[in-house]
């Protein structure tokens, strides 16, 4: 697979290798400048990890995709991250751990379900072709994308990823892993190879040991991450048919991503990237305790909506902030209360919620839109997708909704 993967690759008509990245625009040899990071192409690529299946392999209770653990793994990090920091009192770079994240879920789709064992022995003995072969398929996919962005992509492909952000990444991956592997383990006693992939990742929980065991002790245990990985068994759209379903979780995470990219072309200063980015991906925490309640149904049952933000409230509090440390609490207040208000605080800084109430409502257009694509349809969704649209064009922000909707629409029609 790897040999055709990598001759795929050469016969590009615009091989990654022969680009020259340039503080200035990036031009392709076919009149296409690159302008910005937010595009409906990348947004579409992040969206099928929902068909990307994890352990098809082996006997599952449930359904577990790529975009789901990529969304447990950075909810996990951010646990870690600020674990880290008030171990050793030293501020992480958010901005580098965030985006190095997406660049390697980015990598993770581009290489489609490669066993693990096999994609990081890969990128061990061949990284550089893997580097170009990635690059040139998000250059295929996605083109007009900015050139600073795949310049610091790039960099992160062809780098070692040797920082302490990059740490926290891989510590936070083995734990979503080991998360997943801990639900179908006493199914799959019977599978050849089972106990050997359990010491491997029970090695490579040893290997991150002290950042893990340092997030244990602080956070008293690990319910938080079980708690996040709860809404990776919730279902959204749960009354009507929908494929690719998608999770609470997983919605969560590409609307987060939505976010971060529009914030990179605005140029956001890095307190506002990481409130605007982890305010997005725990936007819809509450859910793990209320359920997903639809949009029409808190709209147009009087006072449904009020009475559940009150009960909201009561539970998060409850049941929620008594697992985060005290000095966090404040600012986890800060991020997951009142989600969609723009808000300017002198402790926290500023948060988008307008323009993360936007993405919010492109993530759920593009589960409905993208469903009548694949040819599974109902009055419900068509319903929503119109709704979604007359809401949208009427919205202001600073995200081109139009511009992101038309390319959706040209996707839907190639």
């Amino acid at each position: 697979m790897f040999l055709v993967i990598c001759a795929r690759a050469h016969v590009l008509d615009r091989p990654f290798c022969e680009w020259i990245y340039t503080g200035c625009p990036l031009y392709l040899g076919y009149g296409e400048t690159m302008t910005g990071t937010l595009s409906m192409r990348l947004l579409h690529m992040l969206f099928d990890a929902t068909n990307m299946h994890r352990w098809n392999d082996h006997i599952r209770p449930l359904d577990l995709t790529e975009l789901d653990k990529q969304a447990h793994k950075a909810a996990i990090a951010w646990a870690l991250g600020k674990s880290y920091e008030s171990q050793y009192a030293e501020r992480l770079d958010w901005r580098r751990l965030i985006e190095h994240s997406l660049f390697s879920f980015i990598e993770r789709s581009v290489m489609t379900d490669i066993k693990p064992p096999l994609f990081h022995r890969i990128k061990a003995e061949r990284s550089q072709e893997v580097a170009d072969f990635v690059m040139s398929e998000v250059n295929r996919l996605i083109p007009g994308m900015d050139a600073s962005f795949l310049s610091r992509m790039d960099g992160y492909l062809r780098g070692s990823a040797d920082t302490v952000e990059d740490e926290v990444l891989r510590a936070a991956h083995y734990m979503a892993t080991h998360w997943e592997f801990s639900l179908i383990y006493d199914m799959n006693k019977r599978s050849v190879g089972i106990e050997q992939t359990r010491a491997d990742i029970e090695s490579e929980l040893d290997f991150h040991g002290q950042m893990i065991s340092g997030m244990r002790k602080i956070m008293k245990g690990t319910d938080f991450v079980d708690l996040i990985g709860q809404l990776r068994f919730q279902q959204r759209w749960t009354r009507t048919p929908r494929i690719p379903q998608t999770t609470v979780l997983g919605h969560s995470l590409l609307v987060a991503d939505m976010m971060f990219l529009a914030d990179l072309d605005d140029g956001v200063d890095d307190r506002i990237l990481y409130n605007d980015y982890y305010t997005a991906l725990f936007h819809d925490l509450p859910e793990v305790l209320t359920k997903d309640v639809i949009t029409p149904v808190k709209v147009n049952v009087g006072g449904l909506s009020d009475m559940l933000s009150s009960y909201e409230t009561e539970m998060i509090e409850s049941k929620i902030i008594p697992m985060i440390p005290e000095g966090w609490r404040e600012e986890f207040r800060y991020i997951i209360y009142d989600p969609f208000k723009d808000r300017d605080s002198e402790v926290f800084g500023r948060v988008n919620g307008r323009d993360i109430k936007a993405c919010d409502m492109m993530g759920a257009y593009m589960e409905a839109r993208l469903s009548r694509y694949y040819g599974i349809t109902s009055g419900v969704l068509k319903t929503a997708e119109s709704q979604s649209r007359e809401r949208m064009s009427a919205y202001s922000t600073k995200i081109d909704l139009k511009a992101l909707v038309d390319d959706l629409e040209d996707i839907c029609s190639e």
